[in-house]
Formats: C-alpha cells, sequence, structure tokens
C-alpha cells in the first residue's frame, strides 16, 4: 500500500477505485444487455425515489431519451412505472424484486471483498474513511452541478 498523503496520492487513489468499479459495472452490465445510461438510471432508481422526471434530470438527458432507458429496463424487467394511487397523473419508477435478487447475487462477492479488505480498520479509522469519502462526493457533485 501507497502512502498515499498528498492530494495527487488520493486522487490517483480514488480514481483507481472508480476505474475498478467501472469495470466491475461493466461485467454486469455486459452479462444483462444494459447500456451504461441504463446501468446509471438503475442504480439511480434503486437509490432514492424517482419519476420520469426526477430522473431525467438526474441523468441530464430530455424526456424522450428518458422514455427509451425506461422502455429498455422495462423490458428487460428491471423496473416498472406505477401510478401514484393519490395522484393518477404522477408516475413513480420501481426497481423489481426479481432485478434487486439478482443484483444482489451479483454484487454479493463485491460486499464480502469490501468487508475483508475494511476488516483490520479500527471504528475510528472506519469514520475517517467515511468522513473521506463523504466530503469526495459532496465535492464531486458540486463540481459537476458547476458544470452542467
Amino acid at each position: 500500500m501507497s502512502d498515499a498523503t498528498d492530494d495527487y496520492d488520493l486522487s490517483m487513489l480514488l480514481r483507481g477505485l472508480v476505474l475498478e468499479s467501472n469495470r466491475f459495472l461493466e461485467i454486469f452490465s455486459a452479462a444483462h444487455s444494459l447500456h451504461p445510461t441504463d446501468m446509471t438510471a438503475l442504480n439511480l432508481i434503486m437509490t432514492s425515489a424517482m419519476t420520469p422526471g426526477t430522473l431525467a434530470k438526474a441523468l441530464n438527458l430530455s424526456a424522450s431519451a428518458t422514455t427509451s432507458v425506461l422502455d429498455r429496463l422495462e423490458r428487460a424487467g428491471h423496473v416498472v412505472r406505477e401510478r401514484d394511487p393519490g395522484d393518477r397523473r404522477r408516475v413513480e419508477l420501481r426497481v423489481l424484486t426479481e432485478a434487486r435478487a439478482l443484483a444482489a447475487t451479483f454484487f454479493e462477492p463485491l460486499a464480502r471483498g469490501y468487508a475483508a479488505a475494511w476488516s483490520g480498520m479500527t471504528a475510528e479509522e472506519r469514520q475517517v474513511v467515511a468522513r473521506f469519502l463523504t466530503a469526495t462526493i459532496e465535492a464531486t457533485a458540486e463540481v459537476r452541478s458547476a458544470l452542467s
């Protein structure tokens, strides 16, 4: 393990993690015929409540392009569009149980690998890592937002 104490070294380690994560996601995407945008959409829908409009904004896509993404995800059996019972004009997106189970099966070895890699860390070290990742995610989102 390198002694990553300066900004450049930390940035390079983070880039390495992002690259490896993307490679891992590419394997899942290819195995299930998902376009990278479809995979991003699926992750967003799994993470929080979404409507087609909020998904379009999160993906920075037009309404028609978002419809195409949702059509593909629906055909593949990953997502459904459901009318809000309280407001029939509102459509909510939901990831199907089968899709969640499929993802869990694929990503479980990664979760075990992470747990093994982190097992030697103290609670204090984990707090530092969590603080670092949270701050890094927030900084990335802030810069991305300024660019769009």
